[in-house]
């Protein structure tokens, strides 16, 4: 058994695409999901399965459009690749103490994609001015520094231009998720 997060796109935004986590998480049960915990409203699902990431993603989306009739987006990732993700942020700390003294709230996110996006389209990214906001590609996921907001930025637009399916988690989150696994992780929760 593995533990995994599925991470809902767009789910309790403005009032759209409203889902209880106690309903979330009992539809998911029934899926034979070990383990299953939420992390606040805006659709992180911790559990353990056997199963591979790629049919996980389609029972998920699959049950959340029975249960709920939603068609949701889900992007996983197991408690390593969070982990990857937390130890292998490219930023300083000094780059980071910089982007929290002139933004308003959070400055450091991560946009986890479905895939890898199409390296033209990570060119184009690469030639757009995006004022002081930082951008860094691992792989399926990507770092975000913003100087200003999030709401705000061409960063954010662009990074939704890459035509890959995306979701936004910012650094307390994912650290938040990296926590509740390890204390599912030491208590045998696999």
């Amino acid at each position: 058994m593995t533990l995994y997060v599925a991470l809902l796109r767009g789910i309790n935004v403005g009032g759209h695409n409203k889902i209880k986590m106690a309903d979330l998480r009992e539809a998911l049960k029934e899926l034979g999901l070990s383990g299953v915990q939420t992390y606040i409203q805006s659709g992180n699902v911790i559990f353990a399965s056997a199963d591979n990431e790629a049919l996980l993603r389609e029972r998920i989306e699959q049950q959340i459009y029975k249960v709920f009739g939603l068609t949701i987006k889900v992007i996983i990732r197991s408690y390593s690749e969070l982990r990857q993700i937390a130890d292998n942020c490219p930023f300083t700390e000094q780059q980071i103490a910089e982007a929290e003294a002139s933004s308003e709230g959070e400055c450091l996110y991560v946009s986890m994609l479905l895939q890898e996006p199409a390296a033209e389209r990570i060119q184009k990214l690469q030639t757009i001015d995006l004022q002081k906001d930082q951008f860094h590609i691992a792989g399926n996921n990507i770092y975000l520094l913003y100087q200003k907001s999030i709401r705000n930025s061409k960063l954010s637009v662009q990074v939704e231009k890459l035509g890959v399916p995306s979701t936004v988690r910012n650094w307390k989150t994912i650290n938040k998720l990296i926590a509740i696994c390890e204390e599912m992780d030491r208590n045998g929760v696999k």
